[in-house]
């Protein structure tokens, strides 16, 4: 199975807001903080490119992102259900947006690469997590935890609950298989059996990650070119305007 993911910053993000639709503007208007905004609008900016290059799509004003009540992102093209399944991310002005086909169980997370205190390993990983940390080297520590608690963030996003349920319901172990380009292999259990497969990446000290069921092969880029309004997807060109 097929995925594919886009990463922005917030300098890609327009000034104007003539991408956004009708409801998309009033969900703006309605917050109140400056950083907040600026956060809502490079994920919903991010997530929209995303699809408009899966779906070849020339409007971005015409897809719709929504929250459904489990609280993940729901793709809409012109007030009807799109066929492609998103998971969004954002942290420090940057949004990642994993997309695969519909009904596909996926989930994306974007951290910045820093320490964890015990604590925190305590009441977020399970014991076979908090041991693999310890062992590590010490300049490997920072780097491995955030790579744990991403791989729960984007496990728990797939299965659509998010930070409402135990972390440690989910156990993170990384594969240890040949990685394909920037990407490596990754696992993820919930306590019920369920097993998800992805793949993380690290850069400019930021770890991504990202799981599906059914398993995924290695995440392929929807990536910007000139000019700064158009998506390339493999040899198609789709402007946004």
């Amino acid at each position: 199975m097929q995925l594919y993911w886009l990463e922005q910053t917030d300098a890609d993000v327009p000034s104007d807001d003539c991408w956004l639709g009708p409801n998309e503007t009033v969900r703006l208007g309605g917050l109140r903080f400056a950083k907040r905004r600026a956060e809502w609008r490079l994920g919903r900016w991010t997530a929209k490119r995303a699809v408009a290059a899966y779906l070849n799509l020339p409007a971005l004003a015409r897809i719709e992102i929504r929250t459904a009540p489990s609280g993940a992102p729901e793709v809409f093209h012109a007030d009807a259900s799109a066929a492609v399944s998103v998971s969004l991310s954002h942290r420090a002005g940057r949004a990642v947006c994993a997309v695969a086909p519909p009904g596909v169980a996926l989930g994306c997370d974007l951290e910045t690469i820093e320490p964890r205190s015990a604590a925190f390993l305590a009441d977020y990983f399970t014991p076979e997590e908090q041991l693999l940390v310890a062992r590590a080297p010490v300049e490997d520590r920072s780097r491995l935890a955030t790579l744990l608690w991403s791989g729960k963030e984007s496990a728990l996003k797939a299965l659509r609950v998010g930070l409402r349920i135990d972390t440690r319901w989910v156990s993170v172990s990384v594969v240890d298989a040949p990685s394909c380009g920037t990407w490596n292999p990754m696992r993820v259990r919930h306590a019920n059996g369920q097993v998800f497969h992805g793949w993380w990446r690290e850069q400019h000290d930021f770890l991504r990650t990202v799981v599906s069921m059914p398993p995924p092969g290695p995440p392929m880029l929807l990536f910007s070119t000139e000019p700064p309004n158009t998506i390339q997807r493999s040899d198609c060109t789709f402007g946004t305007g």
